[in-house]
């Protein structure tokens, strides 16, 4: 008689409530189309980079971004929190929930999940509550930079942070085949 298999899941960390969500983003898949290439991403996204004042994302040939941002788990999506210069930080942001391969040619034949009109006071790290509903499910956000404070050609980030909580899910790649056999 065959033996019985059955799947133990590991599930997947999670945290309770509202916090940056830093910690799930699969960077080896994270995207910025219009990016300087000494002013990457990374400056403003990744933890010990965007503490620091000196480093930023920065535009490349005119005052549009567009930042892919996948996760490792589902998350909910509560605020988003951006510091950047008064005069060359992000003031039209269109977030797009679990939207994948846009560019700057498509964006627009696509609603956005939310749009967000950023004023200086904001920029200074202050959260700017998303609609929640919208961004339950949430595996990637796509945020597209439409303008800048100024009007000018360079957009600049110093930090942006995603706030919001995990999805309880069991992470498929840890299943693991328990053998009944001998139990």
């Amino acid at each position: 008689m065959a033996a019985a298999v059955s799947v133990a899941a590991t599930p997947v960390p999670s945290i309770a409530g509202p916090a940056d969500l830093v910690e799930f983003v699969d960077w080896s898949m994270v995207e910025c189309l219009n990016e300087s290439a000494n002013h990457t991403h990374a400056n403003a996204l990744k933890k010990a980079y965007r503490e620091d004042d000196e480093l930023y994302l920065e535009s490349d040939t005119d005052e549009q971004l567009l930042l892919y941002i996948p996760f490792n788990q589902v998350v909910k999506l509560h605020s988003v929190m951006i510091k950047s210069p008064a005069d060359e930080g992000p003031k039209t942001v269109r977030l797009f929930a679990n939207r994948q391969n846009m560019g700057f040619s498509n964006v627009g034949d696509f609603p956005p999940n939310d749009v967000i009109t950023l004023t200086p006071e904001h920029l200074k790290g202050k959260p700017v509550l998303l609609k929640y509903v919208k961004f339950q499910n949430v595996r990637s956000v796509t945020v597209f930079i439409e303008d800048n404070q100024s009007g000018g050609e360079v957009t600049k980030l110093q930090r942006i942070s995603l706030i919001g909580s995990t999805v309880e899910t069991t992470n498929m790649s840890e299943l693991k085949k328990i053998n009944n056999e001998n139990q």
